[in-house]
């Protein structure tokens, strides 16, 4: 099954650096640009997004920027795909700041955090999206530092910026975090990603029972194969041709298509969702 509104498999074959630049991509993700209408149901609140330049995040910064909400994105190192993104939340008429910098870092992390309240004025939702893959067929290919660094990037800075943002939220404030398919399903060739996506989905449900009685949600959303800068800049080109041919929808997931769950987690439609996981996945099932 599939539509006829986005592509299909097989992509043109293709490989990048990481982490990967939007604009190399074949075909260029739809992040909403084009089809985003927003109703203000984010009027007036403030958002921290992690890797906000491109993929999920831009799609999420620009759908809450049309629903309101001034946004601050963290990105690595991708400055043109963040200077892009700015300049979507700033047509929607609405403050953007964007912040280089590695999250792996506690003090980078508190000074995201310093900087959304000075600047913004506060912190109603964060975001925690950034993540950190590579592929691998064997784990003696796997180093120590890599693994470290997976899970430094991948649930180590959403530890520090959620400790670091909560004394700052208000009742009614929000925690995102991006997991994946594989928490549930993890794929032998992305090990250490998928152990790391695992803990983020544990974490979410312990840190949403830990914040309940301050009146602040934390939710996950969990995509399944998505077409992002990390699919060509991580995986071999064969396998990026085929992405997401298996999904019962059968084609990658787009960007734009994601960005409706978070925006759900992070208003008032969502208020009686805590610790729960939404499952954008193409028809994979989240066993």
């Amino acid at each position: 099954m599939s539509d006829t509104h986005y592509p299909t498999p097989p992509q043109p074959r293709q490989e990048q650096a990481p982490p990967g630049e939007t604009k190399l991509m074949k075909p260029v993700p739809d992040h909403g640009e084009a089809s985003y209408q927003g109703s203000g149901r984010l009027s007036g609140k403030v958002a921290l997004i992690t890797g906000g330049d491109s993929g999920i995040g831009r799609a999420v910064a620009i759908a809450f920027a049309r629903e309101g909400a001034d946004v601050l994105i963290s990105y690595l190192n991708e400055h043109e795909d963040a200077e892009e993104t700015v300049g979507w939340i700033e047509k929607a008429g609405r403050k953007a700041i964007a912040v280089p910098g590695d999250i792996k870092d506690v003090a980078h992390c508190n000074a995201l955090v310093e900087k959304v309240v000075a600047e913004l004025g506060g912190i109603d939702i964060l975001v925690n999206n950034a993540a950190f893959q590579r592929t691998y067929a064997s784990i003696q290919d796997i180093t120590a530092e890599e693994w470290d660094e997976t899970f430094r990037t991948n649930i180590h800075a959403p530890f520090y910026l959620s400790k670091a943002a909560i004394p700052h939220m208000k009742a009614g404030s929000s925690i995102i975090n991006t997991t994946s398919i594989q928490s549930r399903q993890p794929s032998f060739h992305l090990l250490a990603y998928a152990a790391t996506k695992g803990a983020i989905s544990n974490f979410t449900a312990g840190l949403a029972e830990m914040v309940a009685e301050k009146g602040i949600r934390v939710n996950a959303v969990a995509p399944g194969p998505i077409w992002t800068p990390l699919i060509p800049s991580t995986m071999p080109p064969e396998k990026s041709e085929a992405f997401g041919k298996k999904t019962l929808i059968g084609r990658a997931g787009q960007p734009a298509e994601l960005a409706g769950a978070y925006v759900l987690l992070a208003s008032e439609d969502g208020s009686y969702m805590t610790g729960a996981v939404i499952p954008v996945t193409g028809g994979e099932i989240m066993i």
